[in-house]
C-alpha cells in the first residue's frame, strides 16, 4: 500500500514538474494573442489616417497608424493590450478623436502587419521606434505628447514614460507586474520563477517625471481593480474609477470616462476652442 502510494506520489510529481516546464517554454504562446488579419481601418468610421511603416534598432518592420486632429491640444502615443490588433482600437481611437487628440498607435512586432515575434525586450524596442517617430517624423514636442497604455500596453508606457519625459501619462487597466497578476491567477505555480515578461508599471511610476492618471474598472474581471489602486497610490496619481469588463469599461461607462480624461487633459493641454 505504502509503495503504491509512493509510486503515485512519484508520478504527480512528474507531471507537475512536466506540466511546469511547458508553461516555461510555452509562455509566449500563453502571453501574447496576436492576430494577424486587420478588420477595419480609420477612415471606415469618419477618421482620416495615415498608414505608417516604421523600422525598429533591430531591423524589425512595424505597421501603425497616425490620426490626426483638427487643431489637435496634443497629441496621444497609444499602446494597446495583449490580444488583436491596432485595428481592434477604432472605438478608442474615436474617443481621443473626439478629445481633441492626434493619436499614433502601432501593433507590436507579430501583430498586424508588423513582423517579427513579441517579446518584452523587442515590444520596447518597439515603443522607442514609435516615440522617435512622432519626435522625429511627426516633429511633436515630448511636452505635447501623451503616452497611454491599456492593460499590457500599461507597462509598455509606464516603461518607456520612466526613460522620456511625456507631457502627461494614462495608464488604462494596469496590472502591478505580469508576475503579480500571474501568482494571483495560478497560485499553486511558481509564477514568478517562471516568468519571462516581467512587464513591471508599479516599481516604475513613482519615477515617471509627469503627470500621471490611472483609470481602472471595479469590474475588472482579468486584472483585479486592486491593481491599478496601488499602481495610483504609488504614483501619488488620480485614479478614474469605471464600471464594466476588462475590455469594455471605456464603452460602458462613456460618459465617466470622457468627463474624467477632460478634467486630467484641459489642465494640461488646453483647447484652443475653450
Amino acid at each position: 500500500m505504502a509503495r503504491n502510494l509512493f509510486q503515485w506520489v512519484l508520478v504527480g510529481v512528474a507531471a507537475y514538474a512536466l506540466f511546469v516546464g511547458y508553461l516555461y517554454l510555452a509562455q509566449d504562446r500563453l502571453f501574447f494573442f496576436p492576430t494577424s488579419s486587420l478588420v477595419t481601418a480609420p477612415d471606415r468610421h469618419g477618421l482620416a489616417y495615415e498608414d505608417v511603416e516604421l523600422l525598429t534598432e533591430d531591423g524589425v518592420r512595424l505597421h501603425g497608424w497616425f490620426v490626426p486632429a483638427p487643431r489637435p491640444r496634443a497629441t496621444l502615443l497609444f499602446f494597446h493590450g495583449n490580444g488583436g490588433n491596432i485595428s481592434h482600437r477604432i472605438d478608442s481611437l474615436q474617443v481621443f478623436h473626439e478629445l481633441g487628440l492626434s493619436v499614433f498607435i502601432v501593433s507590436y512586432r507579430g501583430y498586424g502587419r508588423s513582423e517579427g515575434r513579441p517579446g518584452e525586450a523587442g515590444i520596447r524596442r518597439d515603443a522607442d521606434a514609435a516615440w522617435r517617430y512622432l519626435r522625429e517624423d511627426q516633429g511633436v514636442a515630448a511636452s505635447r505628447l501623451v503616452i497611454f497604455g491599456r492593460s499590457l500596453g500599461a507597462a509598455v508606457a509606464a516603461e518607456l514614460a520612466e526613460r522620456y519625459t511625456p507631457g502627461a501619462v494614462i495608464l488604462e487597466s494596469p496590472f502591478t507586474s505580469a508576475g503579480d497578476l500571474g501568482a494571483e491567477v495560478y497560485p499553486w505555480l511558481p509564477v514568478r520563477r517562471l516568468i519571462r515578461h516581467e512587464f513591471e508599471v508599479l516599481g516604475r511610476v513613482a519615477a515617471i517625471d509627469a503627470p500621471i492618471l490611472v483609470v481602472h474598472s471595479r469590474d475588472d474581471e482579468i486584472v483585479p481593480f486592486e491593481h491599478g489602486r496601488r499602481i495610483a497610490d504609488a504614483a501619488g496619481a488620480p485614479l478614474l474609477e469605471l464600471r464594466g469588463g476588462h475590455n469594455d469599461a471605456f464603452l460602458r461607462s462613456r460618459t465617466a470616462y470622457l468627463q474624467g480624461l477632460r478634467s486630467f487633459l484641459d489642465p494640461l493641454f488646453p483647447r484652443d476652442d475653450d
